[in-house]
């Protein structure tokens, strides 16, 4: 059975940050039985803890994407987000509006595989994980990886977000 098509990118994409600067294989994308459309789902069927989950926030900045990886056990401040990036006004981006800047859907964001790079930023707290796992690109695909690795494949900021 092939890959669906945003599978196919993250997958893609994991694989060409490896090769651009040789570290080690690649995350491998997984599909779980079923879909998974919330951290504690996530947590459960994987069978660790919801903070290991990294979710894929796609916010509207000033009508400009922001993605923010955060664990599952955090939600966003964006009141002080929005202090510190300096927007006027920064909102959980529409259904539509994540689509059209990760070519994903609510449920399956993956940290990269998008059309375009986004300005990413992602939780220090994260960083307390030895693994993480992010969505691969539909609500039912994960991968495992590393803060530092999730810093990397992104080029995403450390921020404190929640």
């Amino acid at each position: 059975m092939q890959p669906h098509p945003n599978v196919r990118a993250v997958q893609d994409a994991l694989d060409a940050a490896t090769a651009r600067d040789g570290s080690g294989g690649p995350a491998i994308v997984r599909l779980l039985p079923d879909a998974v459309h919330t951290a504690a789902a996530a947590a459960e069927a994987l069978g660790v803890s919801v903070g290991a989950i990294t979710n894929s926030l796609v916010f509207d900045a000033d009508g400009t994407p922001l993605l923010v990886l955060t664990s599952g056990a955090h939600r966003v401040d964006t009141a002080g987000l929005s202090a510190s990036l300096g927007v006027t006004r920064l909102r959980r981006a529409t259904p539509d509006f994540v689509r059209t800047h990760t070519g994903q859907v609510i449920g399956g964001v993956a940290p990269l595989g998008h059309p375009a790079p986004l300005r990413t930023l992602v939780d220090t707290a994260l960083a307390g994980h030895p693994e993480v796992w992010a969505a691969g690109g539909v609500p039912r695909a994960v991968f495992p990886t590393t803060y530092a690795e999730l810093l990397r494949i992104t080029t995403g900021t450390p921020a404190e977000v929640a």
